[in-house]
């Protein structure tokens, strides 16, 4: 229900004509149903020129030594703008001749009054005593549908804000947001254009996008350039309207962006912590002047965009920090080796892995199956999503389900609060199962289900978890005897193995020993702080013809022993006899049924064989590995009775 303006204020004095007493009362009921004083005056005019018997009636504003006209009945007729500037500045009512003009206070910045045409000086006499009780309530009813239409305008502009926000809050990306600002802010308003402003202290600039006409859309300008910059130094709203805006605005950006500006509202952007960082600007207001509405909406709307900004901010900052991680850890996952194998592994994991494809990858313990596990995640677009490992050899089969689908709190003895697992940690990003072949019966039928339908529930739990989680499987069993034996599910075997990656066993690459053993050494004396040391040739020999049961990761641990160990800058072969592989090479089973000469001549040629082997038959590097010339090698061989290549 709407209030009505009070009487006792409105009036003059306490007793009323009756003509007073019926046009008061026909204004303030048509106030009392009004919601926008354009139509309020339209209906209240008329009772106020009927009541007072005027030619016509005429509300006026003065603007910046102006006089416009508002509301209008009667005959037009040219106005007495002396004695409506005595009004004005007596504040009371004025008459001339045929002319009444009284001041309507209100709430509004423009100072406005009613002028009243009679059609004689006789008139003007009878009809000026009714105005004079009569516009005090005309004034106050203007005032209190002002003031409702003011509230009614906030509430719309509240609700519009907040949802504004609301999708503003949903924003990731910076560029976007400040489009959508701006965009917002000229169809709340009523404004041509609208620029965000964020200050670069450093170099005393302030930022401005969009900027339309200025290159790639940002205006840059110094801090204390123009209104913008007032606003940046002394942190206070400003306006400048049609009659300040020539000395007022910065005329060399109009210049630079081939555009006139002639209103104009800026108001700060400050942090949750109170912190200036910027400022909201919007440009020529498409009717009149930017008015203390405008201001008070555009300050409100300023709050929730400096919020915006820091979220979005704070996202990117997060995002950046962990794109940068990922591209650091990428940069460290790295297939090294030269050999055939190693570059043809290299060609398949690019070319699958920006697919959806499951990939079951097979090698020795140690060859570095989670590198290219690895390897595929960082060369896809999961690179920025994470990389979770899980080695299935090493969770007991009653936790199996827990570790990899998580559990609800009660779920069992311990379960003592809701717990992820592995699936929903690696969320949009590579679950890596190591050694799958270790995975018990009952949780493969597990696994199979979650990958089949992308859906996983908790232990303890009824709700199904959506997961887009990749899975990329290893094992270093032979899967396929494995399911002819009943130990491993056939359905899930072909699930996993879409694409099959086999790693070679270091020792059927000897090109990629080298290469190896300086890449983890250099990496580790940088570690250490010290200088690289150098393998002497007899060094590069013990390592090339080591038969490294334990592969790569074995070979990294020898040049971390080294690195940290040996304090010389050169590397001899002694060096690293002391910490080959413990383990060593499996003792030979002898007959001693033969002569010497023959057992000899028989391990000569099988030696000589594996060297070929390893070597990929490049008999230059055989020899080498040898220690041999490769005319003594072939020589030798013919000796033994070895066939000998053309």
């Amino acid at each position: 229900m709407h209030n009505s303006p009070d009487l006792t204020s409105a009036a003059s004095g306490g007793h009323w004509s009756p003509t007073s007493c019926a046009a008061i009362t026909e204004v303030l009921w048509l106030a009392g149903q009004a919601t926008d004083r354009g139509a309020f005056l339209g209906t209240a005019l008329p009772v106020v020129v009927s009541a007072v018997a005027a030619d016509s009636a005429v509300v006026i504003t003065a603007v910046s030594g102006r006089w416009n006209i508002g509301s209008q009945i009667g005959p037009r007729q040219v106005l007495p703008t002396d004695l409506l500037a005595d009004a004005l500045d007596r504040e009371q009512l004025r008459t001339d001749g045929l002319w009444v003009a009284a001041p309507l206070p209100g709430e509004r910045e423009a100072a406005e009054s009613l002028a009243l045409h009679f059609g004689s000086t006789a008139a003007a006499r009878q009809g000026v005593e009714i105005a004079r009780e009569l516009v005090p309530v005309l004034a106050e009813s203007l005032r209190a549908v002002d003031r409702r239409q003011r509230d009614s305008r906030r509430l719309e502009r509240l609700e519009a804000i907040l949802e504004i926000a609301g999708h503003w809050n949903r924003s990731t990306q910076l560029e976007p947001l400040l489009i959508a600002m701006a965009e917002a802010a000229t169809r709340l308003f009523g404004a041509d254009r609208a620029s965000i402003f964020l200050w670069d202290r450093a170099s005393r600039t302030l930022v401005g996008r969009p900027a339309l006409g200025a290159p790639g859309g940002e205006l840059r300008i110094p801090d204390n350039r123009g209104i913008v910059g007032q606003v940046i130094q002394s942190g206070e709203p400003r306006r400048a309207d049609t009659a300040t805006a020539a000395k007022e605005i910065d005329r060399q950006v109009d210049q630079k962006l081939g555009y006139q500006t002639r209103t104009l509202l800026c108001v700060p952007l400050r942090s949750r912590a109170g912190e200036l960082f910027g400022a909201f600007e919007l440009i020529n207001k498409l009717s009149g002047n930017f008015t203390a509405d405008d201001e008070e909406g555009l300050i409100e709307l300023a709050d929730h965009a400096a919020t915006a900004l820091e979220n979005v901010r704070d996202r990117e900052h997060l995002l950046l920090t962990s794109r940068q991680l990922s591209e650091q850890a990428a940069g460290k996952v790295q297939l090294i080796g030269q050999s055939k194998a190693i570059d043809a592994l290299r060609s398949v994991v690019r070319r699958i892995a920006d697919t959806e494809l499951a990939v079951l990858v097979l090698g020795e313990n140690g060859t570095g199956k989670e590198v290219v596990a690895q390897s595929i995640h960082y060369l896809s677009r999961r690179r920025n999503k994470p990389f979770i490992a899980v080695n299935c050899a090493a969770i007991p089969d009653t936790l199996a389900e827990s570790e990899l689908f998580g559990h609800e709190k009660g779920a069992f003895t311990d379960a003592h609060e809701p717990r992820l697992g592995k699936f929903e940690l690696a969320a949009d990003g590579t679950l890596f199962l190591d050694e799958i072949g270790d995975l018990s019966l009952a949780g493969q039928a597990k696994l199979l289900r979650v990958l089949e339908e992308k859906v996983l529930v908790r232990v303890g739990g009824s709700r199904p978890i959506h997961t887009d989680a990749r899975v990329l499987a290893a094992t270093n069993q032979d899967l396929a005897e494995m399911v002819r034996q009943k130990k491993f599910r056939e359905d899930l075997y072909f699930r996993l193995n879409v694409v099959t990656l086999d790693i070679p066993p270091l020792r059927e690459r000897p090109e990629d020993i080298m290469l190896l053993a300086d890449f983890f050494l250099q990496d580790f004396c940088r570690k250490a702080r010290r200088a690289v040391p150098q393998f002497t040739a007899a060094a590069r020999t013990r390592l090339e013809s080591h038969s490294w049961p334990g592969n790569v990761r074995e070979l990294r641990n020898l040049m971390e022993r080294l690195a940290y160990l040996s304090s010389e800058d050169r590397i001899e072969a002694n060096d690293v006899a002391f910490i080959l592989s413990p383990r060593g090479a499996a003792e030979p089973s002898f007959h001693v049924d033969r002569p010497l000469a023959d057992a000899t001549s028989d391990f000569q040629a099988e030696y000589i064989r594996r060297a070929i082997e390893r070597c990929g038959g490049n008999m230059s590097h055989a020899a080498t590995l040898l220690g041999l010339h490769r005319s003594n090698l072939y020589r030798k061989m013919r000796q033994l009775g070895m066939p000998t290549p053309n």
